[in-house]
């Protein structure tokens, strides 16, 4: 029996990555179509029952995430996590979280418009009981695709039509193009309540896409565990991601594609050619680095050096020299040494890369590195995030310098007497911004061809030339 429609209004907090905003958006439009009204948490009337959307990336994120649902606990409304924090624990954070009237994993997903409507009326609902998600696809990437229908992953096995509903108006939206990942880093526990890797269909891709650009995006921010695999589980017919850039880039009223998360050991000189050779597509390279010292990259169960990576810094500039390049580091890994360390800040100095986040190693639940001697206490892991961060900020603040005098287009995303937007080389929310001062009737959403005045810190101060025509809405 559902809970009567006066009873059926449900706010969706989300936490951690772009990867999660998609899954709310996809929850978003299921609960919908259930019947259920999507409200603020904290709106007039509130709410009957707040979905968090939690996060398990690091330990600062399963805080955030119980801080998140104790704060919607406390608004009187039934509280039910979701998300990462909850495939990834289960039953242990229902026991330990007694205010979750319910924890539900991904698979719940499909049905979670009448979980909710149990969670109303009072009637018990399973707590989720974790699985490592790797077994539940064959092991052969070739014969995922048609297993994939008969586990429920978010964003597969849904059948091709748009199951979405956008959860604010920005001018760019992230797109999924893939799920899990068949990686095994040391550190990582990601592929364990993610899953192996699943790639989404191209036509589903393109049709979500054209959908986006109808909501309003004008750029799509494509997001995965892993880039760089993307296609590799398809028929060879259809092509990587060398294939779906140039389709996405011409959806009608789509201005920029933009690529996240690419692994340098499976990043191929045609990925590079297309990203940097794709009129549409962002001149942006998020190289998932880690470290530079092949010592330590082997005990994270990684490929490269600092030798390796420089080489393909060289050839992305070599076709895009004024390409954005990102990554993460993470210092103190167990059996690190001041030589290595040093090996990190020699690659980083050389690299001159557009942004770093830099991470300190903490023990993840469940992985290789968990078990690995040679651990560095917490003050010593401290001293190294604050030393690479110091030089980072110095080495960041420099290519920004570097970019003075060049001309760039910005998306604006906050309109106003300044506004506020991106360039080519800036993901979002993690790669500084562009602040435009006479940026006078310019409206969220314009696209503003521009010359980069001054910059503070990674962030640019643009002088705008013009507002350039909006590319047709499908």
């Amino acid at each position: 029996m559902s809970a009567p429609e006066s009873s059926r209004r449900v706010a969706l907090l989300t936490l951690g990555c772009a990867r999660n905003e998609v899954d709310s958006e996809e929850l978003a439009g299921r609960l919908g179509e259930g019947g259920w009204e999507l409200v603020d948490a904290d709106g007039p009337g509130g709410a009957d029952v707040v979905v968090v959307n939690t996060c398990a990336f690091v330990a600062s994120a399963k805080k955030d995430s119980v801080d998140t649902l104790l704060a919607a606990a406390d608004t009187g409304a039934k509280v039910v996590a979701v998300g990462c924090m909850a495939e990834r624990y289960g039953v242990e954070l229902a026991e330990s979280m007694p205010e979750a009237a319910a924890v539900l994993g991904f698979d719940h997903y499909p049905d979670l418009a009448d979980r909710l409507a149990d969670v109303v009326a009072g009637r018990r609902v399973e707590s989720h009981v974790p699985a490592d998600r790797r077994t539940l696809l064959p092991i052969t990437p070739v014969h995922r695709q048609r297993a994939a229908g008969e586990v429920a992953l978010p964003g597969h096995g849904w059948g091709p039509r748009v199951l979405r509903r956008r959860l604010d108006d920005a001018p760019v939206a992230p797109l999924k193009i893939a799920s899990g990942c068949d990686r095994r880093c040391a550190f990582c526990a990601i592929p364990s309540f993610r899953g192996a890797f699943v790639s989404r269909h191209p036509d589903e891709i393109v049709a979500e896409a054209a959908w986006l650009a109808g909501q309003g995006a004008r750029e799509l921010f494509l997001v995965s565990e892993n880039s760089t695999s993307y296609g590799k589980d398809l028929d060879r017919s259809l092509g990587g991601l060398e294939a779906l850039l140039p389709r996405l880039a011409a959806v009608p009223g789509v201005d920029r594609v933009r690529v996240s998360y690419l692994q340098p050991a499976e990043t191929r000189p045609a990925l590079v050619e297309a990203i940097a050779g794709t009129p549409g597509v962002a001149d942006y390279f998020d190289m998932s680095f880690q470290h530079a010292s092949e010592p330590v990259l082997r005990r994270m169960r990684r490929f490269g050096s600092t030798g390796s990576f420089l080489a393909l810094i060289d050839r992305i500039r070599g076709l895009a020299p004024a390409a954005g390049i990102r990554s993460n580091v993470i210092v103190g890994f167990p059996g690190e040494t001041e030589a290595d360390l040093a090996e990190l800040e020699r690659f980083l100095t050389a690299a001159r890369l557009d942004a770093v986040g830099v991470f300190g190693y903490s023990d993840e639940d469940g992985t290789e590195a968990e078990g690995l001697p040679g651990k560095l206490d917490e003050d010593a892991v401290a001293e190294r995030v604050a030393r690479v961060s110091d030089l980072v900020e110095q080495l960041t603040a420099q290519r920004a310098e570097d970019r003075i005098g060049e001309e760039v287009t910005v998306l604006v995303e906050q309109a106003g007497a300044e506004c506020l937007g991106r360039a080519a080389h800036q993901a979002p929310e993690v790669d500084g911004e562009c602040v435009l001062p006479d940026g006078a009737g310019l409206a969220a959403g314009d696209l503003v061809r521009g010359t980069v005045r001054a910059a503070e810190g990674v962030d640019l101060v643009v002088d705008p030339l013009e507002v350039l025509p909006r590319r047709a809405r499908p």
